[in-house]
Parts: C-alpha cells; sequence; structure tokens
C-alpha cells in the first residue's frame, strides 16, 4: 500500500495562489493514478483533478478548469497541485488520493474510484 501526506495548505486572499505537495510512501507510487478532492464544511467530498499514472494525461473539474494544474514527479513520489487565481470558493481542506482502477482518468471523478487517500490540508481563500 501507498501512505499519502499533503502539504502547502495555507491563508490566501482572493487571486492569490498556492501549492500543494502530496508526498507518498512506498514503492509502487508510479503504479497509482493520482487524485485531489477537496471538501467544505457540510458538504460532499469533491473532484478536483487527477493525473495518469505517468502524468502525461490530465483531468480536472470545471470549477478548477485553466486554474490549477496537477503535476507528478514520480521519481520524489510526490504529486503536486498548482492552484492559481483563487476564489472564496476554493476553500475547503484538500486531500490526496490514489487509486488502482484501469479505467480512464476521466472516469476517476467518484471518491469510491480511490484506494488510499491522505490526512487533508486546509485551504483557505479569504476575501
Amino acid at each position: 500500500q501507498v501512505q499519502l501526506v499533503e502539504s502547502g495548505g495555507g491563508l490566501v486572499q482572493v487571486g492569490g495562489s498556492l501549492r500543494l505537495a502530496c508526498a507518498a510512501s512506498g514503492r509502487t507510487f508510479g503504479t497509482y493514478i493520482m487524485g485531489w478532492f477537496r471538501q467544505s464544511p457540510g458538504k460532499e467530498r469533491e473532484f478536483v483533478a487527477a493525473s495518469s499514472r505517468n502524468g502525461g494525461g490530465t483531468y480536472y473539474a470545471d470549477s478548477v478548469k485553466g486554474r490549477f494544474t496537477i503535476s507528478r514527479d514520480n521519481a520524489k513520489n510526490t504529486v503536486y497541485l498548482q492552484m492559481n487565481s483563487l476564489k472564496p470558493e476554493d476553500t475547503a481542506v484538500y486531500y490526496c488520493a490514489a487509486s488502482n482502477q484501469i479505467r480512464p482518468i476521466s472516469y476517476l471523478t467518484g471518491v469510491d474510484r480511490y484506494d488510499f487517500w491522505g490526512q487533508g490540508t486546509q485551504v483557505t481563500v479569504s476575501s
């Protein structure tokens, strides 16, 4: 299995940027599709972005498309989420997740598609 630890969250103003990182332990990081999800108080955990196993393919929720970028460095066992032009509605706890599913990444938008989760990191965007 793989253990995931997110970092990089914090408090930023509207229009600001943050880069989240998810460090993975284990010897099989490159075998997982990686995703980012977020959850606001009282809401369901929602899909943000996913990266193919080699990082060559990406898929984004409409709400973040054009503003967020997911990337990964398999040599460093790390996946990133670059967040630009942040909005108050981006405020949430952000979670990194790993999936063993063998299917296109566009199908991996549900939480039940993922096998391992990090502890989450808080992102707060103030207006």
